[in-house]
């Protein structure tokens, strides 16, 4: 399965405007489950702070995360690191034609992080532990960066077979894993709640996003899509007569995943505090 090619394909047809980009982001918070989860945990941490907030997005990617925080509040100050040049490169360029000020990036590789004790209120992660076979080293960093009473908030395949990472895709008679570049299958709750522990975190929250509804929506909203594009690329003309008839469906699955917590789940949404 070829999904970064994919990924970046729509990233350069959307990132070809200010106004597209946008339009991307706006796209993703939509159908991604996990930023309708990601955006309830910053909502409900946003309700227990004021003033200046120091925010760091651990693996920012294309931006996304980075952009909502930036515009939620002008008073957050946003920092966004990723191991990979281009992307900070891409970001910076974005974010400078933005006029949103209050929001950085620059390379770092988060088994070396380097920035200063008690830095930060907040931590966020999103898919990114998953990559990383040092993953205890890199939460004792983000504990060290972290101020007093702060949150990291990390989003991260379960290991109930997390968005199909497993070496093997049962559900397809042992076809190879929708997204294959995981160092690890995923996470049990107790597994990542005991490790946020022993990093030095006094008090965890670990639950399960991703359960039977949002495991439908996303193979309705991402699964299936990449699949028909893999195929050819004739589907890119396909796809807005897809998404027409399925986006009400996916949306209304991610509400109901959401909405309650879920008893199992291919994906886990994680809080720990300093």
């Amino acid at each position: 399965m070829q999904y970064d090619p994919i990924k970046r394909k729509l990233g350069k047809v959307f990132n070809s405007s200010p106004g597209l980009r946008k339009l991307f982001y706006k796209l993703l918070d939509l159908l991604l489950l996990r930023s309708w989860h990601i955006r309830k945990a910053i909502k409900s941490w946003e309700k227990t702070v004021q003033g200046t907030q120091q925010i760091l997005d651990a693996g920012s990617g294309f931006g996304q995360y980075d952009y909502y925080l930036a515009s939620r509040n002008k008073n957050w100050q946003v920092k966004g690191v990723d191991v990979k040049d281009e992307q900070i490169e891409d970001c910076n360029n974005f974010f400078g034609k933005t006029g949103l000020d209050n929001a950085s990036f620059a390379v770092a590789d988060l088994t070396k992080l380097e920035e200063k004790p008690e830095t930060y209120n907040l931590v966020l992660c999103v898919d990114v532990m998953e990559h990383i076979e040092e993953d205890e080293l890199v939460l004792r960093n983000f504990y060290t960066t972290l101020k007093p009473g702060g949150m990291l908030l990390i989003s991260t395949p379960s290991d109930q077979g997390g968005s199909d990472v497993h070496h093997h895709d049962h559900e397809n008679d042992g076809s190879h894993s929708f997204i294959d570049e995981h160092v690890r299958d995923g996470y049990g709750i107790e597994e990542i709640a005991d490790k946020m522990k022993r990093a030095g975190f006094s008090k965890t929250d670990v639950h399960y996003q991703y359960g039977p509804p949002g495991k439908l929506s996303w193979k309705l909203s991402m699964k299936f899509p990449i699949l028909m594009l893999n195929a050819s690329y004739i589907f890119f003309i396909i796809l807005p007569f897809y998404y027409l008839l399925t986006f009400p469906f996916a949306l209304l699955l991610n509400w109901m995943d959401v909405s309650r917590k879920q008893k199992t789940g291919t994906g886990v949404v994680a809080r720990a505090w300093k």
